[in-house]
């Protein structure tokens, strides 16, 4: 069968959910794969992919969201989607290229939109979903926040045929056709044995406006080295920081060998952390949805939410006390989504494109023929 894959291009998340399925895609399927921003930076070395812009939240001088900034800095982009722009058209055009029976999407909107406009169903599969298409308990400020930004991911994605929400924490989904799986976990998360060091593993998705000099004092006064990533133009060892590059396997392996992270909220590496038994402290970038995962973080039991300005050494103090308790919460928490992807995803392509997934059941089953 042939497959359009979308990703969206904003943080880790998206193209490291990704990645734990293409193998697996790749070895069964034609694919195209379409992103930008960091997914593009992080699929392009293992698998062709198509470069495209991406969107994302814009910061002040205070470091704290832009709603303003953002606005400005993807309204362009939002224009190409609605209006079909350069961008829409070459995604468009390349689909056409292709001829791609079904469409998955990780909340990346152009290719949500060529498809619908080619008539092509489509899959959507992110986390982001969750909020949309699931019953989810959260605060009434919250509950009025999400308006905005249900209403602008159903405006940009509209509602595809099928839903996958990988997530680590369940939730009843709304209607049929959605399913809700486990976190998925790459190859090179599964290889490696989880190991207890003394490193604490920091990381921020958008640490150039994360990364304050309040939050750099509070790590400065943690007895034990601290690992940074997402920090640009800061590299190398200062006290007992030590500032790394973006990477894949190294990122991993510190992962892997951590005593506890302490991170932004994001889905992905949540789900990575309990997979490796590691307790979170977790600070929420200024969204709904992560302030849902920093909520179900405290519920489940597996680390302590703050915020970046109240982020101190006292609250560093009760989450070390706190660290046995959340790493034996772990081990009854932890889950692994990535059989679920496939077993849905094969589901699905079955019942959008029953025709292409008979013609490819015939070639394997006349070869098998005496």
């Amino acid at each position: 069968m042939r497959i359009a894959y979308g990703i969206f291009g904003y943080g880790r998340g998206h193209a490291t959910r990704a990645a734990a399925v293409l193998r697996e895609l790749s070895s069964r399927h034609e694919l195209l794969l379409i992103a930008g921003g960091d997914a593009y930076d992080q699929l392009s070395g293992s698998y062709p992919v198509m470069r495209i812009p991406t969107l994302g939240y814009a910061y002040g001088g205070s470091g704290k969201r832009s709603n303003y900034l953002t606005i400005r800095q993807n309204s362009w982009h939002v224009l190409d989607i609605l209006f079909r722009g350069p961008v829409s058209q070459q995604v468009t055009a390349a689909m056409k290229d292709f001829h791609p029976d079904v469409v998955i999407s990780d909340a990346e909107p152009w290719t949500h939109r060529a498809a619908r406009r080619l008539g092509i169903p489509r899959i959507g599969f992110d986390h982001f979903g969750i909020m949309v298409h699931c019953k989810l308990p959260m605060p009434w400020l919250d509950w009025l926040r999400s308006f905005r930004d249900v209403w602008i991911y159903r405006i940009l994605m509209r509602r595809p045929q099928r839903v996958i929400v990988s997530s680590f924490y369940d939730a009843p989904p709304r209607w049929p056709g959605v399913e809700v799986i486990g976190p998925l976990l790459r190859d090179e998360v599964l290889q490696i044995p989880s190991v207890d060091g003394d490193h604490f593993l920091c990381y921020f998705n958008k640490g150039q406006h994360q990364f304050t000099p309040e939050v750099e004092q509070t790590l400065r006064s943690i007895s034990g080295p601290v690992y940074v990533y997402g920090v640009t133009g800061r590299r190398g060892m200062s006290g007992n920081i030590d500032f790394r590059p973006p990477s894949n396997m190294p990122f991993v392996e510190d992962l892997a060998s951590c005593r506890a992270i302490i991170s932004t909220a994001g889905n992905q590496l949540v789900g990575e952390a309990l997979h490796f038994g590691k307790p979170m402290l977790v600070m929420p970038e200024d969204c709904v949805e992560q302030r849902l995962n920093a909520a179900a973080i405290s519920r489940l039991g597996i680390g302590m939410e703050t915020t970046f300005a109240a982020f101190s050494p006292a609250v560093v103090q009760r989450f070390l006390e706190l660290e046995p308790t959340y790493r034996e919460r772990t081990r009854v928490v932890a889950r692994d989504g990535r059989a679920e992807a496939i077993r849905t995803i094969e589901r699905f392509l079955r019942e959008l494109a029953p025709a292409a997934a008979i013609s490819q059941i015939a070639p394997a089953t006349a070869a098998g023929e005496p």
